[in-house]
């Protein structure tokens, strides 16, 4: 079957002047239209060869084949560029001829002109390719982690009273809840996390830095804040005396030991001999 949305390699059916026609090997079923302008540097196209090509619909709503890739296929989430805002939606840049429309109901936020969005294709009720920014409805729970697993994700939405959302793989629900935030995400961000747990509904609890004790996420927690106070410096340091400890975060010499040795390891702080200071992005 041949997939709209979908990069995939077809067999050519039939040459002519304008194009070719091409279909799934073997089959004498639904055939696409490759037009010759959209061959790129394909050359020698002939009956028999095989052709990778991305299929979509055209302007009058027929499907058609490119040699050329987009940005993003089907189901893949990513950042498109606005070209240009409209009566109907925004229409992207997505790598081919054609933009792809963002209509009104599937934006969030004000768009406008040279934003780029973080965004992923889907086809919609009349069969054609747009883009929706409503990420969470297009993923999905059953997934095949377990508790501990290392899974990618990419960052679509931060809540300050949730979380932080990520599409795992692109394709499945997890969540870094705001315990387990030590530092500042952004939309659109890789990242690499632990599965704490996996929710009756299928859905994964993720960390940053793996399983913690509570007492440590709640210290780290009040480390970073404290930081970013004090503008990314504390003149503190794992040899500084416990009543100087105690005055400023209001815990022992062990608890602090222990906290900034997390936030050490997830790579968000800087250890001095006389102060630790929160790393520069980079």
């Amino acid at each position: 079957m041949i997939e709209l949305g979908k990069i995939q390699e077809l067999e050519v059916k039939k040459k002519s002047e304008s194009g070719s026609y091409l279909g799934e090997i073997g089959e004498e079923g639904q055939i696409v239209f490759l037009p010759k302008s959209q061959e790129g540097d394909c050359k020698n196209i002939k009956k028999g060869s095989m052709v990778e090509v991305f299929v979509y619909k055209d302007s009058e709503g027929r499907m058609v084949a490119t040699t050329k890739k987009p940005l993003l296929e089907i189901g893949e989430i990513g950042f498109l560029k606005v070209i240009s805002t409209t009566k109907i939606g925004a229409f992207l840049d997505w790598g081919l001829d054609k933009d792809i429309l963002l209509p009104f109901r599937e934006q969030l936020g004000s768009i406008k002109e040279g934003d780029d969005l973080i965004v992923v294709p889907y086809i919609d009720k009349t069969g054609r390719i747009a883009a929706t920014m409503k990420i969470y409805n297009y993923l999905v729970c059953e997934n095949p982690y377990k508790e501990n697993q290392e899974v990618k994700g990419i960052v679509y939405d931060i809540k300050k009273d949730l979380g932080v959302l990520v599409a795992v793989d692109s394709k499945y629900h997890g969540l870094i809840h705001k315990e387990e935030v030590f530092h500042d995400f952004e939309i659109g961000q890789k990242v690499r996390a632990k599965v704490l747990r996996k929710r009756d509904d299928g859905k994964l609890d993720l960390s940053i830095g793996g399983k913690a004790y509570q007492s440590i996420d709640k210290d780290s927690k009040k480390i970073y804040e404290l930081l970013l106070k004090n503008k990314g410096r504390l003149n503190l340091h794992d040899k500084s005396k416990p009543e100087e400890i105690n005055r400023l975060l209001n815990m022992s010499k062990n608890s602090f030991k222990r906290a900034i040795g997390r936030l050490y390891k997830e790579g968000i702080i800087n250890l001095y001999d006389n102060r630790i200071e929160l790393k520069q992005k980079d």
